[in-house]
């Protein structure tokens, strides 16, 4: 499954809403909040900062310093939710120790939350609202499973992992109807997770961990989606190093029907997403303030 060439095709309908949004004058804005010096962190920052650019969008990246107190960033946040020119909010994670994720993410305007991490776009998700901010990774795996006419309905599906950024999520959004898939979800304490993942007809891999699904787990014909990003050493390679899946990628594709590889699968669409929820942002924001 191809995820960059899915992401462009996203991203350029939202470089035509972006025009259309403008021909009303407004200009969708999105800010990324970056605290610390985190290598990983602003690597992605600076990619969603090159993505607002391309689609036409206002890209503000804010850079604090590591020993930002929380009380700094939320000040930081309560300005942008104030700002008519922020569209988007973004606080890049993780954050150093001394400031509480959730405190920050709570605080952010929830219109403006396009991370779709804030507990009143997650409770709406869970209730199946049709306009809540949905996670930006879990929601480009739905996009990649439905442009390649992965059959859902009915459907076992086994998430590996469960985090608070994709694993809960996608589980989520797979038993909403509409989706209709069984889930499993696997994790740490997981007994007989071979067992598990062997009888899934689409397998979801977001575990953080390189290689832990191979090839003999996948049943034959399964769809996989991997969405785990890891860097391992690699002397050969002119960085040192190479990015790989949770999956095993060369072995899971004798037997997968389909397969998402590392990189080039759920990463970009990741990105192409949070500009589409950018892009939502400011459309609902524009109509609300003109009624």
């Amino acid at each position: 499954m191809d995820g960059r060439a899915l992401a462009a095709r996203i991203r350029q309908q939202v470089a035509e809403g972006v025009r259309e949004l403008k021909e009303r004058g407004v200009v969708p804005g999105l800010s990324v909040v970056l605290v610390g010096d985190d290598p990983a962190s602003a690597i992605y920052v600076k990619n969603k900062a090159k993505a607002c650019e391309e689609v036409g969008m206002r890209g503000e990246t804010i850079r604090m310093r590591a020993n930002t107190t929380e009380a700094e960033l939320v000040a930081v946040v309560d300005r942008l939710n104030a700002s008519k020119q922020v569209h988007g909010i973004l606080v890049q994670m993780p954050l150093p120790r001394q400031i509480h994720s959730d405190v920050v993410l709570r605080r952010i305007d929830p219109a403006k939350d396009v991370d779709g991490f804030h507990p009143v776009n997650v409770g709406r998700m869970l209730a199946g609202d049709r306009e809540a901010f949905v996670p930006c990774t879990p929601a480009g795996v739905l996009v990649l499973l439905r442009e390649y006419n992965v059959q859902t309905s009915g459907a076992h599906c086994v998430v590996v992992g469960r985090s608070n950024i994709v694993g809960k999520p996608i589980m989520a959004l797979l038993i909403q109807p509409g989706t209709d898939a069984t889930v499993t979800v696997c994790h740490s304490r997981t007994r007989n997770m071979t067992d598990h993942i062997r009888q899934a007809d689409i397998v979801i891999a977001a575990a953080g961990k390189p290689g832990l699904v191979t090839g003999d787990m996948i049943k034959p014909g399964a769809v996989v989606v991997d969405v785990g990003i890891n860097r391992v050493d690699d002397a050969s390679h002119p960085r040192g190093y190479r990015l790989v899946g949770d999956v095993d990628f060369d072995s899971a594709r004798e037997t997968a029907s389909l397969i998402t590889p590392v990189p080039g699968g759920v990463g970009p669409m990741t990105i192409a997403m949070l500009l589409r929820n950018t892009l939502q942002a400011a459309v609902r924001l524009a109509e609300k303030r003109a009624a």
